[in-house]
C-alpha cells in the first residue's frame, strides 16, 4: 500500500511539474512584444508599427489557429508563413542593427523550446 502511495505522490509531482513546463514554454505575447521593443530600443514611431503589425499578425493567425477545418500540419504552415510574412513587415521598418537583434531574439527563442513543439 505504501508503494502505491509513492507511486500515486511522485506521479503526481512529476504531472505538476510538466504542467508548470508548458506553461513556461509558451511565451505571452505581451511579454514577448516588452522585450523585442525594450531589446531592440524601438523608437516611438516604431513601436506603434510594432504594435499595428503585431496586432493584424496576431489576429490573422488566430484564425487559422481556429479554423477546424485545416489539419494541425496545415494550421502550423499557415502560421509560418504568416510569421514570415510578419518579420518582412517589421524589417520595413527596423534598422539593419534591429533585424540583427531581432534575428538573434527569434533564434534564443527557438533554442529554448523543448524539442517537439
Amino acid at each position: 500500500m505504501k508503494k502505491l502511495l509513492m507511486l500515486l505522490v511522485s506521479g503526481m509531482i512529476a504531472g505538476a511539474a510538466f504542467t508548470q513546463e508548458q506553461k513556461e514554454m509558451k511565451t505571452d505575447p505581451k511579454e514577448w512584444d516588452n522585450k523585442v521593443k525594450t531589446e531592440l530600443a524601438l523608437t516611438d514611431e516604431q513601436v506603434v508599427k510594432y504594435d499595428a503589425v503585431s496586432k493584424e499578425y496576431g489576429d490573422k493567425i488566430d484564425v487559422v489557429m481556429k479554423d477546424a477545418s485545416l489539419t494541425k500540419e496545415v494550421q502550423k504552415e499557415k502560421k509560418m508563413e504568416l510569421k514570415k510574412e510578419k518579420q518582412a513587415k517589421l524589417f520595413e521598418f527596423f534598422t539593419p542593427e534591429q533585424q540583427t537583434k531581432y534575428n538573434a531574439l527569434i533564434e534564443k527563442k527557438k533554442a529554448e523550446k523543448p524539442k517537439g513543439y
